[in-house]
C-alpha cells in the first residue's frame, strides 16, 4: 500500500474530474486540463489544499505542464530525494 502523501497519477485523475464534471477514466493523461475546462483559480485551489496537507506543489509547475502526467511528474519529483552534492 502506498502511504506517500504525494498523488499518483490515478488519484490525480479522481480530483480533477470532479471539478471538470466528467468521468475519471475520460481524462487522457496528456490531456490538457486548461482546454478540458480547469481554471487557474481552481488550480490554486487545488494548490492550497496539497500545501496545507504539507506538500510543497508549485502553481507555477502545474500550470507549465497542465497534464495528469506532468502534474504526476511534478509530485514525483517533490517526493524524490534531493542530492545534498547537487549545486
Amino acid at each position: 500500500m502506498d502511504t506517500s502523501p504525494f498523488p499518483t497519477e490515478l488519484e490525480l485523475r479522481s480530483i480533477v474530474a470532479p471539478v471538470l464534471g466528467i468521468e475519471p477514466g475520460r481524462i487522457e493523461p496528456a490531456a490538457n486540463l486548461v482546454l478540458l475546462g480547469l481554471s487557474s483559480l481552481e488550480i490554486m485551489r487545488l494548490v492550497s489544499r496539497w500545501r496545507k496537507a504539507g506538500i510543497p506543489v508549485q502553481f507555477d509547475a502545474l500550470v507549465a505542464a497542465p497534464t495528469l502526467s506532468g502534474w504526476a511528474a511534478h509530485f514525483a519529483s517533490l517526493a524524490a530525494p534531493s542530492d545534498p552534492g547537487a549545486a
